[in-house]
């Protein structure tokens, strides 16, 4: 790249001879396929019916060049980055399997083995060919969640499973429409392992008309413009993306960076913490990543592929040095990864089990970004909740109607890590993923639960110049007997890392209140947040204090999986705290105000602002809020003596 002239020296004349239009036509195809994939993406967020695709946005859509080009992916949608992360691999790996040749206009290709396609096999893949003139120029591309594809658990999400017969239904590349019309044999596979066909069918519809959607949107942009132009146009995005990338890997000061991270447990039982051990060579615009000394792959299905790795080093890239250019798959052109097989990373059937992938590559993205924290200085990046902590439950209504709810009701949003511009937000998805929030109405329509709380933890924000998001609590009261799958992978350490002088989040846990703990409908009343009220709970994890069952860095581990599958009565409360977000730079230099703001707003109390900023809040921010003020003679003396002692 060095040697190369940069995109933007070419002159009018060398650019159409490289991507065989001018400029102005290649960059509107680029942004008319960033538009194609995102109306995609509409159809299915107001069209279907599951839960996880209507209510949590998990799915997305992409663009793929021909063949000839080696299926490069231009444009993707603005939903889940582990999910787009892979679509280039799968496309391909899909497809070439398949055959190029054996695919004709109208059909559809489905995939969802993890090994092939990336991810887990409720997320399959949906690829479409685009014809002109009988020949494949580009191919169309969703990946949603499905309901259910099988497997031991309702719905999939659990930590428990051990292989992949387990994890649920695994396609090979099959044809799920020819000529548009429903293939009934690869529709009858996947309802007579599924638990909820009734959703499913519909919802494989809308996907369908969406492929088909952006089909003709692709069709009329190459009537209109050209089939070199698009196909320049597909080029020059992935030559762009790459060029930005190279240019801000040399930034970094060459040099060899290492950092490793944790996974608590497995879903065996608590005798191993898995290990992702990362080491970044940089020389020049190349970037190596080897996972060298990562663990072996898990005993249950906590592992990732391959593909779900690449995935990840690319988000934490894209977080730390290049976050402005659009994502295609030319970000990956300058990062070689050095990842041996049969690792957490890079599991192996059949015993390697991949289906909570993230809990294994959101490990990955922290290490990086902990790698990278000298190198960046300023630039770095506080780190978010790590782990979704899944809750996965299940039952049937008193009508024999089962009823299922899946990321909904455990610690699925919490808070990212605080940078160079400001303090970070409370409440998100993971680095991974840019999912909607269900909202508490529709929840409570579709499962016999009611949301009681959602709010934010004081003092759980890493502190510093910037704060990070504060760690967010959630409590469910369910209404029937359930089974519940839980899975906080990721309490034993502070996810959310403190960086430039910042400090870490709080730690996370889960909670089981007994039914009677809380009576809404009689009194009104919620179950408190002191201390006292862990008493009589059931641990389900974190590190506590063995006898009050509170947090306790000190305190011992409660392992997530000591109770496999959880049941419980009616009445019966689950109440789960995310980890806190990391701060940004040193904490004595956060404006004193801004403190004072932070303490009314109830992100951290009065003692702990004095403890660790050094701000002496005066004043109740419970009683009289808009009446606090700062003792500033008292905030400079403090700051002294907390400087006194570094």
């Amino acid at each position: 790249m060095t040697s190369k002239a940069s995109l933007r020296d070419l002159d009018d004349a060398e650019f159409r001879a490289r991507y065989d239009s001018d400029r102005f036509t290649t960059t509107l195809l680029g942004n008319r396929m960033r538009y194609i994939v995102e109306h995609m993406s509409a159809g299915i967020l107001t069209n279907t019916f599951s839960l996880i695709l209507r209510d949590w946005y998990d799915f997305n859509a992409t663009i793929s060049g021909p063949p000839e080009q080696n299926y490069p992916m231009p444009a993707v949608g603005n939903s889940l980055a582990a999910f787009f992360g892979t679509m280039s691999e799968a496309v391909r790996n899909t497809v070439e399997e398949y055959g190029p040749d054996e695919l004709a206009p109208g059909d559809v290709l489905i995939a969802n083995d993890p090994y092939r396609v990336g991810n887990h096999v409720n997320d399959m893949c949906f690829i479409r060919p685009v014809f002109v003139e009988g020949r494949i120029v580009s191919f169309v591309t969703i990946r949603a969640h499905q309901l259910d594809m099988g497997g031991i658990v309702p719905a999939g999400f659990s930590s428990t499973k051990h292989n992949v017969y387990e994890t649920g239904l695994s396609l090979p590349p099959l044809l799920l429409y020819r000529d548009d019309r429903p293939v009934k044999s690869t529709f009858n596979l996947i309802l007579d392992n599924s638990r909820f066909g009734p959703i499913i069918v519909p919802d494989m519809r809308t996907i369908h008309q969406s492929l088909r959607l952006g089909e003709r949107l692709i069709q009329e942009s190459i009537e209109r413009y050209g089939l070199d132009a698009y196909l320049g146009a597909i080029r020059y995005a992935v030559d762009a993306s790459a060029e930005s990338m190279a240019a801000a890997i040399r930034e970094l000061p060459d040099g060899v960076y290492s950092a490793e991270e944790f996974v608590d447990a497995d879903g065996v039982d608590d005798s191993v913490e898995y290990r992702v051990r990362v080491s970044l060579t940089k020389v020049d615009d190349r970037l190596e990543i080897d996972f060298s000394g990562s663990s072996p792959q898990a005993r249950t299905c906590i592992n990732a592929s391959v593909l779900d790795t690449k995935s990840a080093v690319v988000m934490a890239l894209k977080f730390l040095i290049d976050p402005a250019s659009p994502y295609t798959s030319g970000a990956f052109r300058s990062v070689d990864m050095v990842l041996p097989a049969g690792t957490l990373l890079s599991a192996t059937p059949p015993d390697g089990a991949v289906f909570m992938y993230w809990e294994a590559t959101q490990p990955v993205i922290c290490a990086i970004f902990r790698a990278l924290e000298p190198a960046l200085g300023e630039r770095a990046v506080g780190g978010d909740y790590g782990s979704l902590g899944i809750h996965n439950a299940n039952g049937v209504l008193p009508n024999g109607t089962p009823w299922v709810g899946t990321a909904q009701c455990g610690a699925e949003h919490g808070p990212w890590g605080a940078t160079r511009h400001g303090d970070a937000d409370s409440y998100q998805v993971f680095y991974q993923a840019n999912s909607l929030d269900p909202a508490t109405e529709a929840i409570e329509s579709d499962i016999p639960a009611v949301v009681l709380r959602k709010e934010y933890v004081i003092d759980s924000a890493g502190v510093g110049t910037h704060r990070g998001g504060a760690a967010v609590r959630k409590d469910t009261l369910y209404l029937a007997d359930a089974e519940h799958w839980t899975s906080p992978l990721s309490t034993k350490r502070a996810a959310g890392i403190g960086v430039h002088g910042g400090g870490d989040g709080g730690r996370s846990a889960a909670w089981l209140f007994p039914p009677g703990a809380t009576d809404v409908a009689k009194r009104g009343d919620l179950v408190g947040t002191d201390d006292s009220v862990y008493s009589s709970t059931t641990p389900v994890a974190g590190v506590l204090d063995p006898q009050t069952k509170t947090l306790d860095a000190g305190g011992e581990y409660f392992y997530f999986a000591s109770n496999p599958v959880w049941r419980t009565d009616p009445g019966a409360m689950f109440r789960y705290q995310t980890n806190g977000g990391g701060g940004w730079g040193d904490p004595l230099e956060r404006d004193p105000q801004r403190v004072l703001v932070d303490v009314r707003d109830e992100y951290f109390s009065v003692g702990y602002a004095a403890e660790k900023f050094g701000v002496v809040v005066l004043g109740d921010p419970h009683a009289d809020p808009e009446g606090l003020r700062v003792d500033e003679a008292a905030t400079e003396s403090r700051r002294g003596e907390l400087r006194a002692a570094r």
